[in-house]
């Protein structure tokens, strides 16, 4: 009998216990019932991140993966191609273009956070986290979608696994087939038009001589577009979580903004929406007594990893001064998030007006509803409710202060 059942609703809610059970006796852990091992301790899971040779994800890195998926997208290469292909994506997110985005982003979340400056209570995901994401992507990447919100949810619903049905149900291969549609729509606009933007750079690229493949292109763009709206929205709602849950941390980071980046890092730490990733061993392993074969489906616990006592001092406190650094909030290896200076930029902008607006609130969810997903972790819900006598003041969102 497994130690646990990834598809349980109660494992998503929390999966810390169990990890910390499979850390200190079942560091590399055969689960019988989806024929997958597990490693949990921080030293296995980011060694193997970094040894894609041994640990690939040529055969998807999905736990539960689309049919097609595997070897046609960044995060399902191994290099040299991976390497070339990230290269052509990496140019949207240089310091330099995200530094011209960054008074468009400062501008959208004020406005965005602005116009919750008189309500007493709002939910953060769709009102907040969602519409910062996607109007951040869509001006980096040159998406063009009139409802955020659908774009989310298609792309949540792209991450996601029937618990029933333990593998993807006919609603999220629709979803899939959605953003395909849509990155289709842009391949098409972009031939006719080329643009200085991420599309037109992967449709006129070449790898070894050769153009990406029509599946490789819509694949790509529908992936870097599905992984960027959960990512960077899943990872405000879990930075808006714990300023709720952590409120002598969220008044000190308040009073100040210094601390963000520490802020920033802590969350990424405690409690990361990118929590397990799947790799296929490629070669005979030994860990921890155990003999993992070559073609075994590996799955590296970031998650756990990031709560691992041998690695941080009190791993289950939220440490605003933790002295430990080397968490794997963003991955680790060749497939180490693709948007790490955008997610850091647009957190940072994020904090600095919400707590300018927002300096105290709470959160009015006794018991949160989570993601049903075997990769990633965050609230489909959270509903944030003010504090105090009133808000900041409208007038703040506009200025420089």
């Amino acid at each position: 009998m497994p130690l646990f059942d990834i598809y349980s609703p109660e494992f998503d809610s929390n999966p810390y216990p169990v990890y910390a059970t499979l850390r200190n006796e079942h560091p590399c852990y055969w689960h019988s019932g989806v024929k997958k091992w597990f490693l949990t301790r921080h030293a296995d899971v980011s060694a193997a991140a970094a040894n894609w040779k041994v640990f690939s994800s040529s055969q998807g890195n999905l736990v539960d993966e689309f049919a097609g998926r595997a070897g046609n997208t960044l995060g399902t290469m191994d290099p040299p191609r991976h390497d070339r292909l990230r290269a052509l994506v990496q140019m949207a997110f240089t310091r330099k273009h995200l530094s011209a985005l960054e008074p468009f982003v400062r501008e959208q979340v004020r406005e965005i956070i602005g116009r919750q400056a008189e309500a007493r209570s709002f939910e953060f995901v769709s009102q907040v986290s969602t519409q910062i994401t996607v109007s951040a992507l869509s001006r980096l990447l040159g998406i063009d979608h009139d409802d955020p919100n659908e774009l989310r949810e298609k792309a949540l619903l792209m991450v996601q696994t029937d618990p029933v049905l333990r593998t993807k149900a006919p609603i999220h291969l629709e979803a899939m087939d959605w953003m395909k549609a849509l990155a289709v729509r842009h391949i098409a606009a972009r031939r006719a038009q080329p643009q200085e933007d991420v599309i037109t750079s992967l449709i006129q690229a070449e790898i070894d001589g050769e153009g990406l493949t029509e599946d490789e292109l819509i694949l790509t763009i529908s992936t870097v577009i599905m992984a960027g709206v959960e990512s960077l929205s899943g990872f405000l709602t879990m930075v808006a979580l714990n300023l709720a849950d952590h409120s002598q941390v969220r008044r000190s980071v308040a009073a100040d903004p210094s601390l963000i980046p520490a802020f920033i890092d802590e969350v990424l730490r405690y409690n990361t929406n990118a929590q397990r990733f799947k790799r296929v061993a490629m070669q005979d392993i030994e860990l921890h007594g155990q003999t993992i074969k070559k073609g075994d489906e590996v799955v590296l616990c970031f998650g756990a990893a990031n709560r691992d006592e041998r690695k941080f001092e009190n791993p289950d406190s939220f440490d605003l001064d933790r002295p430990e650094r080397g968490h794997l909030g963003f991955g680790g290896g060749v497939h180490m998030c693709l948007g790490v200076v955008l997610a850091r930029m647009v957190t940072k902008l994020f904090l600095e007006e919400l707590l300018k607006i927002m300096p105290e609130f709470s959160r009015n969810d006794d018991t949160l509803d989570w993601l049903p997903s075997t990769n990633f972790r965050a609230p489909l819900k959270l509903v944030l409710t003010r504090e105090g006598t009133a808000w900041q003041g409208i007038e703040k969102v506009g200025s420089d202060a």
